[in-house]
């Protein structure tokens, strides 16, 4: 059966006061744009729906403990712990954040720390606070200079925009002001995921892979992030051309994985890249993988071959850094 490399249109969305503040937002906006309906490689027939089917089962049987299951988010998580697994969709996204390019520790030590220094969700607390207060709450996530001048823009971007300090249409839910809490409304229609990438990828510092979460982990969508793990591995199965980058390779993968392995998928590749030694390029490729003995067993490669592509793998994911 060919992958799926299409998606049917829905309507544009129009994002008020969200014109593009600058060249690579405009990049940006027109890359997704381009592969929001069309893979970057049409001609590209990997992964098949039985391949991803196969390494699904393969890696649920190889770590039974992973929670492949999709859960409700729960308000008791962390969401910079839970690559954003809260309902409230703006706390997700600021956990997503701190939680690039540092470990699950630390990012989740920053979010805990940005809650105790301005109570958690007070958005307009964090946005308006000296930005040396938000580097100092987070510094022990890494780059807390470069999130915290993120977090702020976009809080201040999302309050111009909607008038609070809210994304929850993205889930459906209108905010308004009742007992001058600020707590939900009324319940409106959920925006398609392509409407809600559109918005979440609009805001300067957030790429596809951190939308992408928000998407899968707080909206419950069928979206399939690619981390540095997802993209080594995809890289390892041949599932994307060699030239893919890890936007393209998002891009190409959302489209040929069937969304009900999406969730799964992710989450099993993601432990095992970061559990399994014999695929990591630190270690040249060498010592025991049940994705490289699949791969043997399933289409001839031999050792000498996976290895160096480990190793490319591992060298493509290192210079490839989300703006």
């Amino acid at each position: 059966m060919p992958p799926r490399l299409k998606r049917r249109r829905s309507p544009s969305p129009q994002l008020a006061g969200a014109e593009p503040s600058s060249p690579h937002k405009a990049k940006k906006l027109k890359l997704l744009a381009s592969h929001t309906l069309t893979s970057p490689f049409p001609e590209y027939p990997r992964p098949t729906p039985a391949e991803a089917a196969q390494v699904h089962a393969l890696l649920a049987k190889e770590h039974p403990t992973l929670a492949s299951e999709r859960k409700a988010p729960a308000d008791s998580n962390d969401s910079a712990g839970t690559c954003g697994s809260v309902p409230n969709v703006l706390e997700s996204l600021i956990g997503t954040i701190l939680s690039q390019n540092t470990t699950s520790h630390n990012s989740t030590a920053a979010k805990r720390s940005l809650d105790t220094a301005f109570g958690r969700n007070d958005f307009a607390a964090i946005a308006q606070a000296p930005t040396k207060d938000v580097v100092e709450a987070i510094k022990m996530g890494g780059l807390a200079n470069k999130k915290a001048a993120v977090i702020q823009n976009i809080l201040k971007e999302v309050k111009e925009r909607h008038g609070v300090y809210s994304l929850q249409h993205l889930a459906g839910v209108i905010e308004g002001a009742v007992e001058g809490k600020g707590k939900a409304k009324s319940e409106g229609t959920a925006v398609s995921d392509e409407e809600a990438m559109q918005e979440l990828v609009s805001y300067n510092g957030v790429g596809p892979k951190t939308a992408s979460c928000v998407l899968l982990f707080c909206l419950g969508r069928s979206s399939f992030p690619v981390d540095t793990h997802v993209f080594r591995l995809s890289k390892l199965l041949g599932w994307v051309p060699a030239k893919a980058d890890r936007v393209t390779a998002q891009a190409h993968l959302d489209l040929t994985i069937p969304d009900e392995l999406k969730f799964g998928l992710h989450v099993l590749m993601v432990g095992h890249g970061r559990k399994c030694t014999g695929c990591k390029g630190g270690h040249g490729g060498k010592g025991e993988c049940v994705l490289k003995k699949w791969l043997k067993g399933n289409t001839g490669a031999k050792e000498e071959t996976l290895e160096a592509r480990i190793v490319k793998a591992e060298e493509d994911s290192a210079v490839l850094n989300e703006r």
